[in-house]
């Protein structure tokens, strides 16, 4: 891998700011039909270099659904919301659910409220007219002791309460970590999925990035039937060059994931809804290549 997802979460590369604010629920009623999505972070070096010539080229491949992973001093991808709304538009496009951290330098404290920042995320996220807001990380410094965990999940389902006042719903993106680390002697993700009202807040479940600690998402399906309307779907295989992991994503069905029983699974007794692509390495494709693939064989299998 050229640039971890770790890394790029943990040198602040999703920035927080926004506009404008969306008054009716986006994608009601009839969004239980199934959306696959991609995960814009899985071609980032394209979307950088080009943003209209890559979304156009995903647009060509058969893509309806995204998920933004850029999001910085109020801008998506260089553009304002307004701007990247009408760029989505005019491709047919949407933008599903939204990759922006939720950090200690959104909530004060002294206030018992968010800090216009966070805000101004969501405001931005619902011109957008996204379903979702995704917080993909959490700051060590939210997690360093089970009281301070619990506390900040209130704050999450805050966010909830935010998010659904401008037609979204919050949600929580996970890594390995959340499988690892234990506090009082258990498992943080165990923690998190107690503490948060899964009707204000959305655990979106990476099925990949689980199994770097050990956990399996067909274990995690069933210990919690119907919490995953959104899940992150990736395969992992293990990486030659060991950066910060033993494995890497790789094409869907390659990997040691088993990632169709899982989708099934989830589709059937897990809620699921919305499928979003991501893929971080390549094994020699290229991103844009690898994407297509994995929409490919999404298809095949009936999504």
């Amino acid at each position: 891998m050229k640039t971890s997802r770790r890394t790029f979460l943990k040198t602040g590369a999703l920035a927080a700011a926004g506009v404008a604010v969306l008054r009716k629920p986006v994608f009601a009623s009839k969004a239980e039909k199934r959306m696959v999505a991609v995960q814009l972070y899985s071609i980032r070096d394209e979307m950088t270099k080009d943003p209209l010539g890559s979304l156009k080229e995903v647009a060509k491949m058969g893509y309806v659904y995204l998920e933004h992973a850029n999001y910085v001093n109020r801008t998506f991808y260089g553009w304002s919301a307004a701007e990247f709304k009408k760029v989505l538009d005019d491709l047919g496009l949407k933008m599903v659910s939204g990759h922006t951290v939720f950090g200690l330098q959104h909530w004060d404290e002294s206030k018992k409220d968010f800090t216009d920042s966070w805000r101004y995320t969501v405001e931005d996220a619902a011109v957008l007219q996204q379903k979702y807001v995704i917080s993909p990380w959490m700051d060590e410094n939210m997690r360093n002791s089970y009281d301070n965990l619990k506390r900040y999940l209130e704050i999450f389902n805050k966010c909830g309460e935010l998010c659904i006042k401008a037609g979204m719903k919050y949600g929580y993106h996970n890594h390995d970590f959340e499988f690892s680390q234990l506090l009082n002697n258990e498992k943080v993700f165990d923690i998190m999925m107690k503490n948060i009202d899964p009707k204000l807040v959305v655990m979106q479940l990476d099925i990949g990035n689980m199994y770097i600690a050990g956990a399996k998402a067909l274990d995690i399906v069933k210990q919690y039937p119907g919490r995953f309307e959104n899940i992150h779907v990736k395969d992992e295989i293990k990486s030659p060059g060991g950066e910060e992991h033993a494995y890497e994503s790789c094409i869907l069905g390659e990997g040691v994931i088993s990632c169709r029983e899982v989708v099934d699974l989830a589709t059937k007794i897990g809620g699921t809804t919305c499928y979003i692509i991501e893929q971080e390495s390549y094994q020699g494709k290229t991103p844009m290549d690898c994407i297509r693939e994995d929409l490919a064989i999404m298809k095949k299998w009936g999504y």
